[in-house]
């Protein structure tokens, strides 16, 4: 519905007021963002702080980060001992490539990342970020299946909706028409099947969660069927899918697909770059619904956002051939496994350890639920759901029917109102339009009740408004 890859600036003041929202305006060029807004007499709203759960912007206004940043701040904001580890580090070494070197930060965390993850996943490629780490696993792929005599494997299966991130061959991966559009032609060969949203399944299937999950599985045997087995190399799958308003796998889905893709050779790729790192309670989410992917790919909570860092994470089986004769995998980031992210990624990881963050996640997720789950005595909320600590609420027009909005009814709703009137109230989060209208949260890890209730409260007050005025 409209422009789903849009964010929407959250915060309004008086034009002019502002040297740095002036200078913001006239050279910054802000990611997903309508400039427009800020040559029509708004500033750029700056954020300068962040302390637990809580950011500041620079007029002093303190908001729930009800995000995480981007899914991405586990240990909450002002971890000084991350900042120290990331100084420490740089005045050591700063820089070093991993292009036929190592260093000890980078051997150390992929050896860690390497215990933690499931099945024979040992070997770790660090990329910069999410959507690099999805490129790589593609690539690795195509050039595992060239080296054991299988070159016609390249095609990959992903979601309807689905996000995957912005270089050209993630952004194939992406299931969201509208932000491809702009940048096609992409890269070949990405075919979509169904999502895991319940709330919208086939009528025949919304009495039964098992059922739903088998039927969405199979539609991915019937599209390595329809492309032909011998030309499909990977389906590339998020656990609890991110866009649309987190899907989490329905009971038996992820087992079936693990059986298709050993039934037909195709890789299974588990995109973690926000399930991982305590976000569903566990390292790695895969591990948490006991099913061993082929391949991982993460980023985000890894250093809990305090410096760029993501990886793909390949099985032994998929690394085997790499490791004779001329071959090598001619692909890499002049920063991937920077010493200082990785530094700091080492340290994020001790205080996982050390404050039993997954532990947390999964000890107050049930209360995290059922907090949010009071919404739905309101007229327009319609579903909610998501795991661990990692939430989507949907918003229908007709609760009954589960009507939703129209396009321009959800623009109205979510950048004409909804983004603002949330953040003026003190809570940073998506209101979010990629498939039905959904606000999501994914707050810091550290959240505890207190929290819960302050983000219920918010919402329960800005909801019962949007009713009231559309």
């Amino acid at each position: 519905m409209g422009n789903p890859m849009t964010i929407s600036p959250q915060f309004v003041t008086e034009a002019g007021q502002d040297a740095l929202s002036d200078s913001a305006r006239n050279h910054l060029w802000m990611h997903f963002t309508r400039h427009s807004v800020y040559y029509e007499g708004h500033n750029v709203p700056i954020i300068v702080r962040g302390e637990g759960c809580y950011i500041y912007d620079d007029r002093g206004r303190r908001y729930f980060d009800g995000l995480a940043g981007l899914f991405t701040v586990q240990a909450g904001h002002g971890r000084k001992e991350l900042a120290e580890a990331a100084a420490r580090q740089a005045e050591q070494l700063a820089f070093f490539p991993l292009w036929s070197y190592a260093h000890p930060t980078a051997i150390e965390l992929a050896e860690r990342l390497a215990h933690y993850a499931p099945g024979d996943l040992n070997r770790i490629f660090f990329t910069t970020g999410g959507g690099e780490a999805v490129e790589t696993a593609w690539k690795v792929a195509k050039q595992f299946f060239k080296l054991t005599g299988r070159p016609n494997k390249t095609k990959v299966i992903s979601r309807n909706i689905a996000y995957h991130g912005t270089p050209h061959g993630a952004l194939s991966i992406t299931g969201i028409p509208p932000a491809k559009e702009p940048f096609e032609p992409l890269v070949p060969g990405a075919v979509k099947v169904p999502n895991t949203n319940f709330y919208r399944a086939p009528e025949h299937l919304r009495d039964d969660e098992k059922s739903f999950g088998i039927w969405a599985a199979d539609r991915i045997a019937e599209a390595i069927e329809f492309e032909g087995p011998d030309t499909v190399a990977a389906v590339f799958l998020e656990p609890v899918q991110n866009s649309g308003g987190c899907f989490p796998p329905p009971p038996g889905y992820l087992e079936r697909v693990r059986e298709i893709c050993d039934r037909y050779d195709v890789l299974m790729v588990a995109d973690e770059t926000i399930n991982a790192f305590g976000r569903i309670g566990d390292m790695f989410a895969m591990s948490r619904y006991q099913v061993t992917p082929d391949i991982i790919t993460t980023a985000k909570g890894l250093t809990s956002g305090y410096s760029p860092l993501g990886c793909m994470i390949a099985s032994d089986r998929i690394f085997e051939p790499f490791k004779y004769g001329t071959t090598s995998f001619l692909h890499g980031f002049t920063f991937g496994g920077h010493p200082v992210s990785t530094a700091v990624a080492l340290a994020n990881l001790d205080i996982f350890e050390r404050e039993d963050l997954n532990g947390h996640v999964r000890r107050n997720e049930g209360a995290f639920y059922s907090t949010l789950s009071k919404l739905k005595d309101l007229p327009i909320v319609g579903d909610v759901r998501g795991a661990g600590y990692f939430y989507g609420i949907e918003l229908v027009k007709d609760k009954v029917t589960r009507e939703t909005f129209n396009d321009d009814e959800a623009e109205r709703l979510l950048r004409g109102f909804l983004s603002k009137a949330l953040f003026d109230s003190g809570l940073y989060c998506r209101a979010d339009d990629r498939g039905d209208p959904v606000i999501q949260l994914a707050p810091p890890l550290i959240a505890g009740q207190a929290e819960f209730d302050e983000i219920e409260q918010i919402l329960r007050s800005v909801l019962t408004e949007a009713w009231s005025i559309l």
